[in-house]
């Protein structure tokens, strides 16, 4: 069996629904913030219980967009993103594991009705996500590509990010929750079905992460959010120590123009206010808050992401990139993920 079969396996056969799983990687009821409960809640109960994700893969101002969910399972994410994207929007989820879709494309009707869509908005593809170019969508066609603890579960990750590159238009994101890895990890525990499927066997060692995303031409990952993950088998949790596991969101922009680093250009945005729900402040990542009204320095990067994407309507720049400054301090290369200490710094 090789490690395709493996996956398929552990999450078509080994898995009947998320209290089967051996870690706290997957979220709880608890997680999801209250203004997007409602919209779980409008999701069927058999695709909610087969949902096995690691974050909230749910980016904002989505209205209209065409996403792509990579790894989408049983489609709880993608009857989630169909109420935000709403009936002229398109939501395509792609899986390995029949097994998975054929749940989801159970409920694709029921899910309309319940939406009061007049037409589907969702499709359902089988195929590989390392293999993005053999699903017939062209070339930057997506706004935006998200995936919920998907991308460790592949050998070639480097693919999966090129070619989510590639389908992204200028400007547009990849949003998504995946579990890392405090450092390199063995190849042999990618013989193991349970580490495996776990998700601990393909977690990347973060800095690996961040290289293969920049060579992608991800120039600037962005850490949105991060916690660590709890191995509650004692078995399991022999098998992987001492390494320690995060569960982390990250957001990939497609700009071509980003910086290698936090370049001062003497620039300063204002948050205007009214992105559905976050009224009052907009959180870029884990360390970029923006209050509405007030005028927050920022570094090229940090603008580039709020005027030449989907968020530019919602903020006012000041001055330009005609200077330069210098670097912003506090750009590390430090563990970026919350450990129960203080958080890392961040940049600007």
């Amino acid at each position: 069996m090789d490690h395709a079969d493996r996956v398929r396996a552990y999450y078509g056969e080994t898995l009947a629904d998320a209290r089967d799983l051996r870690t706290t990687a997957c979220c709880t009821p608890g997680d999801v913030p209250p203004a997007l409960r409602a919209v779980f809640a409008n999701v069927h109960e058999e695709v909610t219980r087969r949902y096995y994700g690691c974050g909230l893969v749910v980016p904002e101002l989505l209205d209209g967009r065409r996403v792509l969910d990579l790894g989408c399972g049983a489609g709880r994410d993608v009857y989630a993103l169909a109420q935000m994207v709403g009936p002229a929007g398109e939501v395509i989820g792609v899986d390995m594991t029949s097994e998975q879709l054929a749940v989801a494309r159970r409920h694709r009707d029921w899910h309309m009705r319940r939406f009061g869509f007049a037409r589907p908005n969702v499709a359902f593809v089988e195929g590989r996500i390392e293999a993005l170019d053999a699903l017939g969508l062209a070339p930057g066609s997506v706004d935006v590509i998200v995936s919920n603890c998907v991308v460790n579960l592949t050998l070639d990750k480097a693919a999966v990010f090129r070619g989510a590159h590639a389908l992204l238009a200028p400007g547009g994101e990849m949003h998504f929750a995946d579990v890392y890895c405090d450092r390199r990890l063995p190849a042999s525990l990618h013989d193991d079905p349970v580490l495996v499927g776990e998700c601990l066997a393909g977690a990347l060692y973060w800095n690996d992460f961040l290289t293969l995303a920049k060579r992608a031409g991800f120039r600037d990952p962005r850490l949105l959010a991060s916690r660590p993950i709890e191995i509650t088998d004692p078995a399991v949790a022999a098998k992987v120590a001492p390494a320690r596991f995060f569960s982390a969101t990250y957001r990939l922009f497609r700009l071509d123009d980003l910086e290698p680093a936090c370049e001062d250009h003497g620039q300063a945005v204002v948050y205007r206010g009214g992105i559905p729900g976050a009224d009052h402040a907009f959180t870029l990542d884990a360390h970029h808050r923006f209050e509405q009204g007030r005028v927050v320095p920022a570094c090229g990067n940090t603008v580039r992401m709020l005027v030449q994407t989907r968020l530019a309507p919602w903020f006012d720049v000041h001055g330009d990139f005609s200077r330069h400054y210098g670097i912003f301090p506090g750009c590390g290369t430090t563990l970026p993920f919350e450990t129960g200490a203080a958080a890392a710094s961040g940049c600007c």
